[in-house]
């Protein structure tokens, strides 16, 4: 038996509506979490990719896109990263608020298949690449954005270190976060604070206060 694509996946396995915090955009979501986690399972069996982040609209990521949707001014004619961009919900966000560019990076080929089908459905361009850049330059970029990426140590150790080399290079370094173990307690500016509502079935709560943080040089 032939394996769906990964749009075709992303189409049959969701519907499309908005996260609770952002009502003016629409994403293909799941609607329960473990007959889409048993479907991925299924499909991806053999091929090693990573659980369907892409379907859920996490807090960190509803925090930033509400901030960029306010704060147009932060990102208006400016050159943006979404990085490990799930549902690219940032980056359409970014779009959306007049980011001149935007670059979705993710590493999971159905996510990627999710923020092209997000994007086109929100009637935005959005760049998504599958790759992993941490530690890399990003030359010509302004704007950074990472929602949720401080859940598990090794990876929070490692980008963080890295978003501080990019904010020491100039770049703005947005982190949007629920509280996550793992966040930097040190060199981050507050912005902002959201209450995110949550489904039980990803949290321990039904609201999440949620903090949009900009990363200082480190």
């Amino acid at each position: 038996m032939t394996s769906p694509s990964p749009a075709d996946f992303v189409r049959t396995n969701t519907i499309t509506a908005p996260p609770p915090l952002i009502p003016e955009i629409r994403l293909h979501l799941a609607t329960e979490v473990t007959p889409l986690w048993e479907a991925t399972e299924e499909t991806l069996r053999k091929s090693n990719l990573p659980p369907p982040y892409w379907a859920f609209a996490w807090p960190g990521g509803q925090a930033v896109a509400r901030h960029l949707l306010d704060r147009p001014d932060l990102v208006r004619g400016r050159r943006v990263v979404d990085f490990a961009a799930g549902s690219g919900l940032v980056a359409i966000a970014a779009r959306r608020a007049g980011a001149a560019s935007v670059l979705a990076l993710e590493i999971d080929s159905f996510a990627l298949a999710a923020i092209d089908l997000n994007a086109a459905l929100n009637g935005v361009t959005v760049d998504a690449r599958c790759e992993d850049l941490i530690g890399d330059p990003l030359p010509g970029v302004d704007l950074v954005c990472a929602g949720d990426v401080c859940y598990e140590k090794p990876m929070a150790g490692r980008v963080t270190a890295w978003l501080r080399t990019l904010a020491a290079a100039g770049v703005t370094v947005l982190l949007g976060d629920p509280g996550r173990s793992y966040r930097p307690d040190q060199g981050m500016e507050h912005l902002a604070r959201y209450a995110v509502p949550t489904s039980l079935e990803l949290e321990d709560r039904t609201v999440r206060e949620t903090d949009v943080w900009r990363m200082l040089p480190g």
